[in-house]
């Protein structure tokens, strides 16, 4: 008996899975504007200032409309829109909205598997609540989010995570869409390759070099082929054309470290963003540290490039690091000594080898210089 007819067998012998993903809508604008009253049906940016310094981290729905989007410098925001309002990042407010999202996610089912503080997977295959539909669960979580945040949340619904996390983009914002296994097959054929969760501008322009521009293109591609192009990845783009992937919802695990990372809608190349989005995670972090009381002698800059290869590059200090600006120097020469080689799609700040506050007050030296 083949692999292939085996692997056929236990999946016939196993329940349908059932997966949500859920986004939330323009998270950040979002928590801004529902704070702030003034704010609202304005074109709000959230990251850098009206002088041009610095990157989008957010944008509002108002803004979105003149070609303004995450990752985009500030200078190029303003010119698009001068009417452009710009307001600091607050992390530590999104991480508690985020937080009280969490357990809404976590009353229905322990397989959350959070991606941002703004998204995460839901398995709730064989939950029996709400007659056992993962539409309807989806529709309930969306409805008490909006009840106990006053915040909008889109939903995708399907038998996997890559499908699930298209169907919740389908019908923003505000709304939800559902792939079912017999729906696959089609929606996928027609899907220009850009909208495949993992294939970027770098990589759909080298598909499109090879004459793939939908799925049904892709499918068409033997796997060798892709395989020769990409590498190890080759076999991902060839499987999720068939619409398989077998990725496990992870729950949330706690880990020894601390850390903060963003994907940029747009890659970036040039330093002085990469700076401003590192810096940023770099505070996040940190806000991070201090809530739990802890502090790292270990700081990683991970970087992922626009073809998903990633590095991580770190440092050590033997007491430390004080303040998030104390790390900024290192953070600098660990972006320097990394290879520029491809845009960037993803930074990421990492505190580990960490020390308690408490330990450290009954050291009051260990800061000095």
């Amino acid at each position: 008996m083949s692999q292939s007819t085996i692997k056929s067998l236990i999946q016939d012998t196993q329940p349908q899975r059932k997966i949500i993903h859920l986004d939330m809508d323009a998270f950040y604008a979002s928590v801004e504007q529902r704070d702030n009253p003034q704010l609202r049906g304005k074109p709000l940016v959230v990251g850098g200032d009206p002088s041009g310094r610095g990157v989008v981290a957010a944008a509002s729905y108002e803004i979105r409309k003149f070609g303004v989007r995450s990752a985009m410098s500030c200078y190029e925001a303003k010119r698009r829109c001068p009417e452009a309002i710009f307001v600091r990042p607050r992390f530590e407010v999104y991480r508690q909205v985020s937080q009280q999202i969490r357990e809404i996610m976590l009353s229905l089912t322990d397989l959350v598997e959070p991606l941002s503080l703004d998204e995460a997977y839901l398995d709730v295959t064989g939950i029996k609540e709400h007659h056992g539909s993962a539409t309807l669960m989806a529709n309930w979580l969306r409805a008490q989010i909006y009840e106990q945040t006053q915040l909008r949340a889109s939903a995708g619904v399907s038998f996997n995570k890559m499908l699930a996390k298209i169907a919740s983009d389908i019908n923003k914002p505000n709304g939800i869409a559902v792939i079912t296994p017999d729906q696959a097959d089609a929606f996928i054929a027609t899907l220009p390759i850009e909208r495949f969760h993992g294939i970027g501008k770098a990589t759909a322009k080298r598909l499109h070099e090879m004459g793939i521009y939908t799925g049904a293109d892709l499918r068409a591609t033997p796997v060798d082929t892709l395989e020769y192009e990409f590498g190890k990845r080759g076999r991902f783009y060839s499987e999720i054309a068939h619409g398989n992937d077998t990725r496990p919802v992870k729950a949330e695990r706690k880990h020894k470290s601390v850390g903060s990372e963003t994907t940029f809608r747009d890659n970036l190349s040039d330093t002085e963003s990469l700076l401003v989005q590192i810096f940023e995670q770099n505070a996040d972090a940190f806000e991070q540290l201090t809530k739990k009381g802890r502090r790292g002698h270990t700081i990683t800059l991970k970087i992922k490039y626009a073809d998903f290869t990633q590095i991580t590059r770190s440092h050590t200090l033997n007491t430390p690091f004080p303040t998030a600006e104390s790390a900024h120097y290192w953070l600098q020469k660990l972006l320097a000594d990394a290879p520029r080689h491809l845009p960037i799609r993803l930074v990421g700040v990492t505190y580990s080898n960490l020390t308690s506050l408490d330990d450290l007050n009954t050291q009051p030296d260990l800061f000095g210089l």
